[in-house]
C-alpha cells in the first residue's frame, strides 16, 4: 500500500507496514481493490460514507490516479521525435550522437509525455471530414480541388472545432461529472505501461501489462482470419447460407444489407464500428438498444413488408438512395455543368427515394436533436446558466471559481475536503440524468490548479484565424457558398455544442448536427450541393472536432498534463496531420485503381464518402421541400422534431418526483441518436456491440468487480491496438502488394452468394415500370 497525499503526488511510495504476511498482503490488497472500484455511493442512504479523496464514479477510480507526480518532464524533443517514424541509426555511429542522446534523454519516458505523444496521435488518426468533401468533388462531382484550396479546407475545419473545446472547457473538462468514458481506455493503458502496480483482482495476479501483451498478440494474429483468409467470419451470415435467395431471411438475418437479427460475427472492426462496447456504461448501451429494438426491429419491418414509401421497392438496409426503377440514383442527369440543380432534368427522371432504414433513420435523428436541447434545458439548464456567467468573467480577465488557478504547495482540499453532501448527490442513480453536475469539482480539478491555464485569449485568436481562413476558402474558390454561410453554419455549431458534449461526457455517445447541417444549407442555399458540403463541413465537423478535442484536454485533465503544454501538442499535431492527410488523399487518387468504386482494391468504395454525397443530393441538389414540403412524400417526418421536443419533459417531471425510478435510466438524445449510424452501420454492428457491453459492463462489473476495473479498459486498448495493427499488416503486407490476388475458397465466397450481399429488394420492378407518384 502507499501512502496518498504530498508523498503520492510527488510519486513517492511510503510502506505503512514494514513485516506483513504475503497472504494477509494479498488478501489485503484484493479487499481494498473491491473497495476503491465499488460502484457510485447511494444518495438516499443517510449512512453512507464517502471514498477517499478520488472521483465519485468507479470507472475513473478504476482508470485514473488520484495523485499528481509533478517531478516528471513533460515538454521533451521526444514528444515530436515520438509522433513521427523513427529513425535507426547505424550501431558504428552510435558514438558521434552521444551529445544529442543526452540532450534527448531528459528523465524517464514517462506517463505525462506518453499521453502527449497519444494526444497528437489522436488528432491525426481520425480522418479529416474535409478529405472526403474532396473525395466527394473530385471523383462524385468531377470536380477540381486545387491543392492550397485542399489545403486551407482541412486545416481551417480540424483547428476551428479545437476553439469550441478551449471556450467550453468550464462546461465539458473541468466537472467531475463529465466523466468522458472514452478517455478512460487511455488513463489506464498509461497506468499499465508506466506504474508498477499489481493488486490482486478476483485471484487473477497477471499484470494489466502481460494481460495487455496477450490479449494484443492474439488479436493481431486472429484478424488474418476474418480480415484475410476467412472473411465469411467477419460477415457472419450463416442463416443465410441455409436460404441464399430468400429475401426476407436475408433481410431480418443479414449482416450487410440486413437487420442483423442473429448477433454473431468474429471481428472486433465489425464489433467496435460504432465504438468500443467496453467504454459505454451498461445503462447508456440499454438505452441504444432500446432505440434498435423498437425503431429497427419492429418499425422498419413492418413498413418495410407494408411498402410504406414505397420502400419494398428497394432494400431494406442501404447506403445508396433510389430513382423510380429502383436502380441507385444518377445525380448527373440533373445537374447542370456547374453543378447546379436543373429542375426539367429532374422532372424528367426521377424523385429521389429512400430505404426503409434510412427514412427511419432520419426520423430517428430529427427525435434525437429535438431531445437533445430539452433534454439539455431540463436537466442542466442552471449549471449550464452558471458557467456561463463564470465564462464570460473569464473572458474579461477575472479569475472566476473552477478555473486552474495557481495555488500554494499544500495538501489543504487534496484529503477528503469534499463534502459529503456534494460527493454523495455526484449519484442519483443514473448518470444520465444527474443534475448540478457541472459545479462540482473532485481531485483532479483541484490536482490540476498547480498549473498555468492556457488563456481565453488564445483560443479567441485561433478563432479569428480559422475564420478568416474560411471566410477566404468560401469567397476565392468556386464552392457557391457565401460568407454569411459559413458564419450560420459556426453558429448552428456553437448552439449545440455544449449538449451534445455533455451527453458524450457522460454516455460516450455521440450526437451528431450533420442532418441539421445539410437541412439548414438546403433551405436557404438550394441546387448547391458543393455549397452544402462545405456549409456542412464548417458546421459539423466544428462540433465534432470539437468534441474529439474536448476529450483530449479531459484525458490531459486526467494525466496533469499543463494544459499550456497541451494546447501546443494538439495545435502542433492537428496541422502536421491534416498535410499529411492530403498527401496521403493525392497518393491515392493517383496509385489505387478504381477509388471509390465498386471494383476499387480491397473494398476503397468510400462507403462514408458515398454516404455524405448521398445527403449532398437529398439536401443541396434537391432540396429539402422536395422531401418535406406539402405533398412530399417524406412529408411525415418533420413530426419527429415535435415528438423529440416534448418527450423528455414528462420523463424529466416524473423523474424528479421519483429518485430511484428505473426512468431517471432513459436518455432521448442517447436512445434516439446513435441510431443515425445506420446507414453505413448496419442491425449487427448494434447487436453484437450491446451483447459484449452487457457481458463486460453488467455481468463480469457485477460479479468480478475487482478484475473488471483492473483489466476491461486495458482489454479494450488491447483489441483496438491488435486490430488497427493487423490491418495495416494485412493490406500493406498481402493485399497491395498482390500476394493475395486470385485466393479464392469457400470460406472467402460464401457471405457474398445471397440477397443480403446483393441488396435483394422485396418487390421487384416490372421490366420497364416503375413505382411512386406519376408527377413530382
Amino acid at each position: 500500500m502507499t501512502m496518498r497525499g504530498i508523498e503520492g503526488r510527488f510519486g513517492t511510495e511510503v510502506p505503512l507496514v514494514n513485516d506483513i504476511d504475503p497472504d494477509d498482503l494479498e488478501q489485503t490488497l484484493e479487499e481494498e481493490s473491491l473497495l476503491a472500484y465499488s460502484d457510485e455511493f447511494d444518495e438516499n442512504d443517510e449512512n453512507a460514507q464517502d471514498p477517499a479523496d478520488n472521483s465519485p464514479y468507479a470507472q475513473v477510480r478504476a482508470s485514473v490516479a488520484a495523485t499528481d507526480n509533478t517531478t516528471l518532464s513533460i515538454n521533451t524533443p521526444r514528444i515530436p521525435t515520438n509522433e513521427q517514424p523513427h529513425v535507426f541509426v547505424p550501431w558504428e555511429k552510435r558514438s558521434k550522437l552521444d551529445r544529442l542522446r543526452l540532450w534527448l534523454a531528459q528523465g524517464h519516458w514517462n506517463e505525462k509525455e506518453h499521453s502527449c505523444v497519444y494526444v497528437s496521435s489522436n488528432v491525426s488518426f481520425g480522418f479529416a471530414f474535409a478529405t472526403d468533401v474532396i473525395v466527394e468533388q473530385t471523383k462524385f462531382y468531377k470536380q477540381d480541388a486545387p491543392l492550397l484550396y485542399q489545403i486551407l479546407l482541412t486545416i481551417s475545419t480540424q483547428i476551428m472545432g479545437y476553439t469550441f473545446a478551449g471556450l467550453t472547457r468550464g462546461f465539458l473538462v473541468r466537472p467531475s461529472g463529465m466523466i468522458w468514458p472514452g478517455t478512460l481506455m487511455s488513463a489506464a493503458m498509461f497506468t499499465t505501461i508506466h506504474k508498477q502496480e499489481n493488486h490482486v483482482a478476483n485471484g487473477w495476479k497477471m499484470t494489466r501489462w502481460k494481460f495487455f501483451l496477450i490479449v494484443f498478440l492474439a488479436g493481431f494474429l486472429f484478424y488474418f482470419g476474418p480480415g484475410l483468409l476467412f472473411p465469411a467470419l467477419s460477415y457472419f451470415n450463416v442463416i443465410t447460407w441455409f436460404a441464399p435467395k430468400n429475401v426476407v431471411v436475408a433481410n431480418l438475418f443479414g449482416v450487410v444489407s440486413g437487420l442483423g437479427l442473429f448477433p454473431m460475427t468474429f471481428d472486433w472492426a465489425q464489433v467496435a464500428y460504432i465504438g468500443s462496447p467496453l467504454l459505454t456504461p451498461f445503462w447508456a448501451a440499454m438505452n441504444v438498444v432500446g432505440g434498435l429494438v423498437v425503431v429497427m426491429w419492429i418499425v422498419a419491418p413492418i413498413a418495410y413488408y407494408s411498402n410504406w414509401f414505397y420502400s419494398a421497392y428497394m432494400p431494406i438496409l442501404s447506403a445508396a438512395v433510389f430513382d423510380n426503377t429502383g436502380n441507385v440514383y444518377d445525380v448527373s442527369k440533373v445537374l447542370t455543368k456547374d453543378f447546379v440543380f436543373d429542375r426539367e432534368a429532374y422532372s424528367r427522371y426521377s424523385r429521389v427515394f429512400l430505404p426503409i432504414t434510412y427514412v427511419l433513420g432520419y426520423a430517428v435523428q430529427f427525435a434525437g436533436l429535438a431531445s437533445l436541447l430539452t433534454h439539455t434545458i431540463c436537466w442542466h439548464g442552471r449549471d449550464i446558466w452558471a458557467q456561463w456567467k463564470q465564462t464570460l468573467g473569464e473572458v474579461k480577465g477575472a479569475e472566476p471559481k473552477g478555473s486552474y488557478e495557481p495555488v500554494v504547495e499544500s495538501t489543504e482540499g487534496l484529503n477528503g475536503t469534499s463534502s459529503r453532501r456534494s460527493a454523495r448527490s455526484s449519484f442519483t442513480g443514473s448518470h444520465s440524468s444527474t443534475e448540478n453536475i457541472m459545479n462540482r469539482e473532485d481531485v483532479h480539478n483541484r490536482l490540476m490548479r498547480r498549473y498555468k491555464d492556457a488563456p481565453m485569449s488564445w483560443y479567441l485568436i485561433t478563432c479569428v484565424s480559422m475564420l478568416a481562413i474560411g471566410m477566404f476558402v468560401v469567397e476565392y474558390y468556386p464552392v457557391h457558398l457565401p460568407w454569411y454561410g459559413l458564419l450560420l453554419a459556426l453558429g448552428i455549431c456553437s448552439i449545440l455544442f455544449i449538449p451534445i458534449g455533455i451527453i458524450m461526457a457522460v454516455t460516450n455517445q455521440h450526437s451528431s448536427i450533420y442532418l441539421i447541417c445539410q437541412l439548414v444549407a438546403g433551405a436557404i442555399f438550394p441546387g448547391r450541393p458543393v455549397a452544402n458540403m462545405v456549409f456542412v463541413t464548417y458546421g459539423y465537423i466544428s462540433s465534432a472536432q470539437g468534441i474529439k478535442f474536448a476529450a483530449d484536454l479531459k484525458l490531459g485533465h486526467y494525466m496533469k498534463i499543463p494544459p499550456r503544454i497541451l494546447f501546443s501538442v494538439q495545435m502542433v499535431a492537428t496541422i502536421v496531420s491534416s498535410l499529411t492527410q492530403i498527401g496521403v488523399l493525392n497518393w491515392m487518387f493517383k496509385n489505387v485503381p478504381g477509388l471509390c468504386t465498386p471494383e476499387a482494391l480491397n473494398g476503397f468504395t468510400c462507403p462514408i464518402a458515398r454516404v455524405h454525397f448521398n445527403g449532398s443530393i437529398l439536401w443541396g441538389v434537391v432540396g429539402p421541400s422536395e422531401f418535406f414540403g406539402p405533398g412530399a412524400t417524406y412529408r411525415p417526418l418533420v413530426w419527429a422534431f415535435a415528438i423529440g421536443a416534448v418527450l423528455p419533459i414528462p420523463l424529466w417531471l416524473y423523474a424528479r418526483k421519483r429518485k430511484d425510478s428505473i426512468v431517471r435510466k432513459i436518455n432521448l438524445p442517447v436512445l434516439f441518436g446513435s441510431l443515425g449510424w445506420i446507414p453505413p452501420a448496419t442491425g449487427l454492428n448494434f447487436s453484437v456491440w450491446a451483447l459484449v457491453c452487457y457481458v463486460f459492463n453488467y455481468v463480469i462489473k457485477n460479479r468480478a468487480q475487482a478484475w473488471w476495473a483492473k483489466y476491461t479498459m486495458t482489454l479494450s486498448a488491447a483489441l483496438d491496438s491488435g486490430l488497427a495493427f493487423g490491418i495495416v499488416v494485412v493490406f500493406f503486407g498481402f493485399i497491395y502488394p498482390g500476394v493475395t490476388k486470385g485466393f479464392s475458397w469457400w470460406g472467402t465466397e460464401v457471405y457474398k452468394q445471397g440477397c443480403d450481399w446483393q441488396a435483394c429488394a422485396y418487390q421487384a420492378v416490372p421490366e420497364g415500370g416503375r413505382f411512386g407518384p406519376d408527377v413530382w
